[in-house]
């Protein structure tokens, strides 16, 4: 999420492994808006890895981070997660294997509305 348009994106992924983060993060972000100055995240250990902090080394990316056990100094996006999981949970089947079939029409409706 951007902090300052409060624009969302999200993409889904079939793991948290830190090469698959870093590649979707090259793929899905990085290829359509460039090089962002500053990545700030979760202490998540894919986030965490070695490869990871290459590849914000490599692309001169400032790597921030929230402090641990403590997620409300990260709230947009934790709101941002919990209205996703809120809205998704309306439309997917009952094994709910099909939510990611629902995220882009719900990324189309949230970032149609205004933002405050």
């Amino acid at each position: 999420m951007d902090y300052f348009t409060k624009w969302p994106e999200a993409i889904s992924i079939p793991d948290h492994e830190a090469s698959t983060v870093a590649e979707e993060l090259v793929r899905a972000w990085i290829s359509r808006y460039g090089v962002p100055m500053i990545l700030h995240s979760d202490q998540g250990t894919n986030f965490n890895s070695a490869l990871f902090t290459e590849l914000c080394k490599l692309l001169g990316i400032l790597k921030t981070q929230t402090t641990a056990l403590y997620p409300e100094s990260d709230g947009m996006v934790e709101r941002f997660n919990r209205t996703i999981l809120n809205h998704l949970s309306s439309f997917v089947s009952k094994n709910q294997t099909d939510w990611d079939t629902h995220l882009s029409l719900f990324l189309l409706a949230i970032g149609a509305q205004t933002m405050k």
